[in-house]
């Protein structure tokens, strides 16, 4: 059995409750993207919906919000930081804007997003219910435990299902609203409506998942116990070699 599931007593934290807020807000800031993150996700949308508003080209519209995406992406590759949250932002972008081209509905700019909204509220609400908690696996290697909260952390295991229902039934009451207007309102009402609900319901979802996770126990560190038992075989060895 290996050490990421042996079982064992939930681990006694090894930080000061406040050191732990502080790992998991800046966890919690890595795995999300934090201010920048938000921002380049909502930029695209708000340049579209902006331009749209104005003049009513589709072309126009889409074609300024990929643009926006992949300077955002070419900033990003020449300060040398991390891609993967810009990435994620073209692929969504560039995923409306064809969608749009192809219907030539202005509103269809939008609807991959709102349909990987649902998908992402319903991941996080049945991965929850087979007791893998999305959330967990989101987060497990962030804080460098793996899956050890599944098997050795249930305090951990509980505060990532809790945080995975807010994701799941957060995401799903914004589903609610976007739908019926994708197909009641315009495309410009449904715009404004969609980058107003880009942000709110992200960081409440945030902010519970921090209060959920700073409540429970520390993460075991498994890639430390890996290396720790690792040493422990050398010096095994060494000391019977010597012998």
């Amino acid at each position: 059995m290996t050490s990421v599931d042996k079982p064992t007593t939930a681990p006694t934290p090894t930080q000061p409750a406040d050191d732990a807020k502080a790992v998991t807000e800046a966890a919690l800031f890595e795995a999300f993207g934090g201010v920048r993150g938000m921002v380049e996700t909502v930029l695209p949308g708000l340049l579209f919906v902006t331009i749209f508003t104005v003049n009513k080209d589709l072309h126009t519209s889409a074609i300024a919000a990929l643009a926006v995406s992949l300077l955002l992406v070419v900033v990003r590759l020449v300060r040398k930081d991390t891609m993967k949250h810009a990435f994620s932002g073209v692929f969504g972008v560039a995923f409306g804007v064809v969608f749009a081209m192809m219907t030539g509905n202005a509103k269809d700019f939008y609807l991959p997003g709102m349909l990987y909204t649902l998908g992402m509220a319903l991941a996080y609400i049945v991965t929850t219910v087979c007791g893998v908690p999305l959330i967990g696996l989101i987060l497990g290697p962030v804080f460098k435990e793996n899956l050890s909260w599944r098997t050795r952390n249930p305090g951990r295991r509980t505060a990532y299902a809790k945080a995975s229902w807010a994701w799941g039934l957060i995401l799903l009451a914004k589903c609610a609203i976007l739908f019926p207007l994708y197909w009641w309102a315009n495309t410009s009402q449904l715009g404004w409506v969609l980058i107003a609900l880009k942000i709110p319901p992200f960081l409440l979802a945030v902010w519970l998942t921090w209060v959920f996770l700073a409540k429970a126990p520390a993460p075991i560190d498994v890639f430390a116990e890996m290396e720790a038992e690792e040493a422990a075989e050398k010096a095994r060895k060494a000391a019977a070699g010597e012998a």
